[in-house]
């Protein structure tokens, strides 16, 4: 059944869009149109946009609710959005192709997970602190919300990735204009739903789908006090000059090419799980994931074949289905862009060692086999560039400062993870890491923890406290 709509939600309503453009959303698995929504236009943007500014200048309105009750109000989001849990699982894996018991984890409970955390935080932190002035007497100093946010989301966790940026600008009392991506914009009217039952005022959040051209508006928009971003690192440099140009306060959360460093004590057989986790999830289509994989030349055959036989292992089918690990891919130009890479990293002289391959069996669909290759130069193309598919390095090192040599040689800096036996040792080689993030026998980001990129791979940081004073600015009044 197609899911057709008609209206964008601007102002805190169903308003007709300015023209009569749409977005089609295309199966990943079946290949087949399966819904569509309006495109919105620099108009549309423009009234989303001056509608959060009418919505935060409002000297009653949300921007100068106390904590309490803007607390309130993100806990009826959360409740709005757990009652919607399913629907928005099944509408995000339709789209991106994404394991629903994946889903599960990320775009039904990180939401609701992240609005709490900042309802309790604003309810336990205080806006203002008195400090002693080095002049005498002493100053206030107080965190104001930063304005009006254009947040700016990938399709492959929608959800989890908006909320990254919602929850904590909520919080602050800030104003959001979201442009999700055109791949993945059928969830977003779910989340729109929610809103309008949580009861928030008009104009706090407003959605505008669009292509590139219209985040570039929504990011150059002069009603615009800061964007959040995660996507390419090809964008984000652009979105970093224009806002660089206007002096506009920027988060970018962007590309990776993480390591895993498997010491020589590390015992794979015993993280299977956490290895598929760290390494493969969401079909390769995860930003922080450790796609390069190095390995102890004592050990090296012994890690390929634990990785190649992970990889073959995996169930690989319909993301609706609960036994489904590996899904297909967001699309024809994604899959066309893995295959590519594939064929290089065979050009370059890589052995591949699994996969390679679309699944047999599966004639619909943009699937790509789990594939890993061994012999992999860390120069190559395949070991610097991000795939973004279910495709993996494994790299020999000699010793430990030799993988932490090849760890940071790279232009990214986002996750990572360190396999040992011994969790102090673990930690020490963590420590070396010039990453962002760094997962000791795993990975698994902490919604309580700071979150971001080093290098290529962004700037500030979302999730945990720092996430919040993202979207808060500072004032100093100095007393007397």
């Amino acid at each position: 059944m197609l899911v057709e709509h008609v209206s964008l939600f601007l102002g805190g309503e169903w308003c007709r869009p300015a023209n009569r453009r749409r977005i089609p959303v295309v199966s990943p698995m079946t290949e087949d149109v399966i819904g569509s929504v309006p495109e919105a236009s620099p108009r549309d943007v423009d009234a989303a946009v001056a509608a959060a500014r009418s919505a935060f200048d409002d000297p009653q309105g949300w921007s100068s609710w106390d904590p309490a009750r803007r607390a309130d109000a993100l806990e009826l989001l959360a409740s709005a959005l757990e009652s919607r849990a399913k629907p928005m699982v099944d509408a995000v894996s339709s789209q991106n192709g994404m394991p629903v018991t994946i889903g599960r984890r990320s775009e039904a409970a990180i939401p609701a997970t992240l609005l709490r955390y900042y309802a309790a935080m604003i309810l336990r932190d205080p806006v203002e602190k008195e400090r002693e002035s080095l002049a005498g007497g002493s100053t206030l100093v107080r965190r104001e919300p930063i304005g009006v946010v254009a947040a700016i989301v990938p399709w492959n966790y929608p959800q989890s990735l908006t909320f990254f940026k919602l929850a904590p600008a909520l919080a602050a009392g800030c104003s959001v204009v979201i442009k999700p991506a055109p791949e993945t914009v059928l969830d977003a009217y779910l989340l729109a739903d929610a809103v309008i039952e949580a009861g928030l005022p008009p104009g706090v959040v407003n959605i505008v789908p669009g292509r590139r051209d219209i985040g570039a508006y929504l990011v150059e928009h002069p009603g615009v006090d800061k964007v959040a971003f995660t996507g390419s690192t090809g964008a984000g440099r652009r979105i970093a000059e224009v806002c660089g140009r206007l002096l506009r306060p920027v988060t970018l959360e962007l590309g990776g090419k993480s390591a895993a460093i498997v010491l020589d004590d590390a015992e794979l057989t015993a993280h299977t799980a956490q290895l598929f986790g760290a390494c493969l999830v969401n079909n390769g289509q995860t930003c922080y994931i450790s796609t390069r994989i190095l390995a102890p030349r004592s050990r090296y055959d012994e890690v390929v074949d634990s990785v190649a036989g992970l990889a073959r292992s995996l169930v690989v089918g319909d993301p609706l289905e609960k036994s489904t690990q590996i899904g297909p891919v967001v699309s024809r130009a994604q899959r066309d862009r893995i295959e590519d890479a594939i064929d290089g990293a065979l050009a370059q002289g890589a052995r591949l060692v699994a996969g390679g391959k679309r699944p047999a069996g599966l004639d619909r669909g943009w699937f790509v086999e789990p594939t890993v290759f061994a012999d992999v130069d860390n120069s190559s193309v395949l070991a610097q560039e991000e795939i973004f598919g279910p495709v993996l390095a494994v790299i020999p090192y000699e010793d430990v400062d030799d993988a932490v040599r090849i760890a940071n040689d790279s232009p990214y800096g986002l996750g990572g993870t360190v396999w040992s036996a011994d969790a102090e040792r673990a930690l020490g080689v963590a420590r070396r890491v010039q990453s962002g993030s760094v997962g000791i026998n795993g990975y698994l980001i902490d919604p309580a923890s700071p979150f971001g990129g080093v290098k290529a791979s962004g700037l500030g940081r979302e999730l945990g406290p720092e996430g919040l004073a993202a979207y808060q600015q500072t004032k100093s009044i100095y007393l007397r």
